[in-house]
């Protein structure tokens, strides 16, 4: 079954939306391999008062734990944020085929990161993973600046 990029980031949009609900950052991701969901997470660092709670993490954890291993070979991973370097070496870590991106920290203008971007971190670590940026872009941004702790960088 071909990937349908713009199905699976509306499942991450999803859970982004629930995210918010929750009081937390509101950023979802979805684990999909041969068509079907995996594993789904949203950012619960601020109600599980856990900060390695992030979306790629928790999606991370029930795809795992859904099939009783840590190799997550072949699968997608649809975030509707870029992974920060902890989510994006976790990816690895899964053994996580590829990742599909909304809204990108370069394309924010995000400065927390400095000028980090997922390809870098490959590059840096020497491993790979198939980067399929741009989709949905506009709603995944528009859902990651309704948080009530985003501020619009200044310029």
């Amino acid at each position: 079954m071909p990937l349908d990029h713009d199905h699976f980031m509306g499942l991450a949009l999803e859970e982004s939306r629930k995210a918010l609900e929750e009081g937390n950052v509101p950023v979802g991701s979805v684990i999909v391999r041969d068509g079907k969901v995996l594993g789904r997470g949203r950012n619960r660092a601020s109600s599980d008062t856990d900060p390695t709670a992030h979306a790629e993490m928790v999606a991370i954890r029930d795809a795992c734990r859904r099939l009783g291993t840590t190799d997550l070979s072949g699968a997608t991973c649809y975030t509707a944020m870029e992974p920060c370097p902890m989510c994006g070496w976790a990816l690895q870590e899964a053994k996580v085929s590829r990742v599909v991106l909304g809204a990108r920290h370069a394309g924010m203008r995000r400065t927390d990161y400095g000028d980090y971007a997922i390809e870098k971190l490959m590059r840096m670590t020497r491993r790979t993973m198939e980067v399929v940026t741009g989709v949905r872009v506009p709603e995944c941004e528009a859902i990651r600046r309704s948080w009530k702790g985003w501020r619009e960088p200044p310029g």
